[in-house]
């Protein structure tokens, strides 16, 4: 007779069962556990009832881990927390401050609504604690208690008594109570409230600059974030803030520097005294060095905040560019931060040592960064005057490297000098076109391009050069393309005896050959301007461009400014403004329901758009562009078209259940009928160019641009044919 083995209970089993141990360190053990397998996200929520049994014991440690659990698990079984409370209550008024302290905190994240009346009694108590440690902890549970339930805290007199205990003897208790009343204030103004909840007078500033020195790293931030949303009374007052507040640039930590940093940009702007800004500024530059010692990640967000530190003030480190010197391990994105602000810093004292450095920059292995040092290269010759000669005798040397990359980079960056500079750096341009085998990238052989058109007259072989790309003009990108077709019609302004067959070639190619319409646009644009008036289409093409400057910020005046009073916030860090990258609200059940009705506005939507389209039926037609009136009175184009509502396509178009939109949508609209009337083809398919005898003859009357089309006689067409009959 075969035994059968007992059925295995599993863990959980074994687990309540020892945690209903007569002996307290095998339930202590059991506790411990339980927390073990919830860290590794297994579901313990089973064994609460018996956990909540180990709740009420002396032994801090297995108090703690018992509260890490209701934590964790208050939101999955919020009726069994009621059970708690008492616990909770009790502990509030236990002899131990950090036992009184630890209820506090937990009662406040446990975030259940149905504890939260609860709450109130035992807050208020820990708020007039004797130990500053409770009070500190009780602090930012009212943040935690307004988060859930705003009413609660308003009715209760928390926000008053928080306003009291800014007052209080101890720093730390300030810098929490700061804290709490800054992100019930942030709260406040996000639901929309019209009363400042969190008003800084000038009382407070005097008792907030008391506490900063003696307060942590959190606390120190807390503080100066209020300090930086106070406005000064008068320039003495200001004075006295950035004096009170420039010990903070000496701290260890790179948080609480930045933001004594943007403490002082704010109330400088206030400060009358131009010595006093000047000693400022100069206290500015030791601390903002020193950050770049720190972890790569760290000297990042202090690279982009130097960045826009440098925007508004330009000086802060003039003597201080070795600073920024790239070392060989720094990584991509803080060489890249550094170039930058080695550009911002250039000036006609330090250039050398810079070209030197970018020169060496532009020889590494990694080709993002040679290509953004020969970039600065080029920036520093636009922003500097006296140095734009030796800026493009380095050029010249890294495109004698005959590197590929280097060289294209080069030719890109010679393309703004020229334009910074015109008629200046002329030698220049044979060794540039020697180099045209080199370049692949269409940057790099539009500017080639450019430099040839603008030059022309000073390039022998011009016109051979541009041939090449005529050759190949098809298989080119766009914006080649572009640049190919009005450096021809440069060359051929300048020169028109040499390039009539060239031009002849690029327009014809351009708009019966090239699928952009850009291209064909620009084309017809200048083969018209080329046949009716020869002077106005030099005055075009031939114009005078203004020199290029090098832009002083990247951002507004009105931006900066914000993005100043963020530092060292994301904001900062991205140089956008907050609304553009963080969502507004909290995310709760409001933003649930309005992803439920997102649906039936989208139904809405589509709605609406058949109708619009039904209703053109009715309108006129605004793709006719011509000037005569149809006789027949009957519609065309979008006019045209019949909206057939009742077929299954549309259907599933208006109940959200449709495969292809696209394809639904084309076929819910009927047969159109389009009838198209041609012009006769000119004589001359250049529209009056008139190559054969002066090098600009004026067009004929008639010089239709668009290439004749037989007659076609009107036919019905599917809705998969001719998408909605336009065409």
């Amino acid at each position: 007779m075969s035994m059968r083995a007992p059925p295995r209970k599993g863990e959980n089993f074994e687990l309540a069962a020892d945690l209903n141990s007569e002996y307290k360190e095998k339930r202590k053990d059991a506790i411990k556990r339980v927390i073990a397998n919830m860290t590794v996200q297994k579901d313990v929520s089973g064994l609460f009832p018996d956990v909540l049994k180990n709740m009420q014991t002396d032994d801090l440690e297995q108090k703690k881990l018992v509260y890490l659990y209701l934590m964790n698990y208050a939101k999955t079984q919020p009726e069994l927390v009621i059970l708690a409370v008492n616990t909770f209550v009790k502990d509030t008024d236990d002899p131990n401050p950090l036992v009184r302290a630890l209820a506090i905190r937990t009662m406040g994240c446990l975030r259940a609504e149905k504890i939260i009346d609860y709450l109130c009694d035992p807050l208020q108590k820990c708020l007039k604690d004797d130990n500053p440690y409770v009070r500190k902890t009780a602090a930012l549970c009212v943040a935690k208690l307004y988060d859930l339930k705003p009413e609660l805290v308003i009715e209760n007199g928390f926000l008053e008594q928080l306003r009291d205990m800014i007052a209080d003897s101890n720093p730390m208790v300030v810098a929490n109570t700061v804290e709490a009343l800054s992100d019930i204030h942030i709260a406040a103004v996000a639901s929309g409230a019209t009363k400042d909840t969190f008003v800084v007078t000038t009382d407070i500033v005097n008792k907030l600059l008391v506490a900063l020195n003696e307060c942590s790293e959190w606390g120190r931030v807390a503080i100066l974030n209020a300090l930086s949303r106070y406005t000064a009374e008068d320039a003495g007052e200001s004075e006295h803030i950035c004096e009170r507040v420039v010990p903070q640039f000496q701290h260890a930590n790179a948080s609480v520097v930045l933001t004594a940093i943007k403490v002082i940009m704010i109330h400088m702007r206030g400060i009358n005294s131009e010595s006093l800004t000047k000693t400022l500024i100069r206290k500015m530059a030791p601390p903002l060095v020193t950050l770049l010692s720190n972890p790569p990640e760290v000297q990042w967000v202090a690279l982009r905040n130097i960045n826009l530190l440098l925007q508004k003030r330009p000086d802060i480190l003039t003597n201080e560019m070795r600073v920024f010197f790239c070392k060989y391990n720094d990584p991509l994105y803080v060489k890249v931060e550094k170039l930058d602000i080695m550009v911002r810093l250039a000036t006609e004292h330090n250039v050398d040592p810079l070209l030197s450095e970018l020169k060496e920059y532009a020889q590494e292995v990694d080709v993002d960064f040679v290509r953004r040092s020969i970039k600065a290269i080029g920036q520093t010759a636009i922003k500097i005057d006296e140095a734009a000669e030796r800026c493009v005798n380095v050029l010249l040397e890294l495109i004698g490297t005959r590197v590929s990359y280097v060289v294209q980079e080069a030719v890109v960056v010679m393309k703004d000098i020229f334009r910074k500079y015109p008629s200046t750096y002329e030698g220049v341009i044979p060794t540039l076109c020697a180099n045209l085998d080199e370049l692949d990238e269409p940057e790099a052989k539009a500017s080639l391009i450019w430099i040839i058109g603008e030059y022309a007259k000073k390039i022998d072989n011009a016109d051979e050069l541009l041939g090449i790309f005529v050759d190949t003009f098809t298989e080119e990108s766009y914006p080649v393309q572009l640049q190919t077709l009005t450096a021809v019609v440069k060359l051929y302004l300048q020169k028109p005896e040499s390039s009539q067959g060239l031009v002849q070639k690029v327009l014809n190619t351009a708009t019966k050959d090239c699928d952009s319409p850009d291209v064909r646009d620009r084309a017809y644009i200048y083969w018209r301007l080329l046949s009716t008036d020869p002077g106005a289409a030099k005055a075009v093409v031939l114009a005078v461009r203004p020199p290029i400057t090098l832009p002083r910020t990247t951002v507004s005046p009105a931006l900066l400014e914000e993005l100043l009073g963020e530092i060292p916030l994301l904001a900062s860090v991205y140089h956008k403004p907050a609304e553009t990258f963080v969502g507004r609200g909290r995310i709760g059940a409001d933003s649930m329901q309005r992803k439920g009705t997102d649906l039936a506005d989208d139904r809405l939507a589509t709605q609406k758009a058949l109708q619009t389209v039904a209703a053109g039926q009715q309108a006129e037609n605004l793709l006719d562009f011509d000037d005569d009136v149809p006789n027949d009175g009957q519609p065309s184009g979008l006019a045209a078209t019949t909206v057939l509502a009742s077929t299954p396509a549309a259907a599933n178009l208006l109940a959200g259940t449709s495969s292809n939109p696209l394809d639904d949508l084309v076929s819910i609209f009927g047969s159109a009928s389009l009838g198209a009337t041609s012009s006769p083809a000119p004589a001359n398919p250049m529209g009056g160019f008139g190559f054969g005898t002066s090098p600009l003859a004026p067009a004929p009357a008639v010089t239709p641009v668009l290439s004749p089309q037989p007659p076609a006689q009107p036919q019905a067409q599917s809705g998969q044919d001719d998408l909605l009959g336009l065409f």
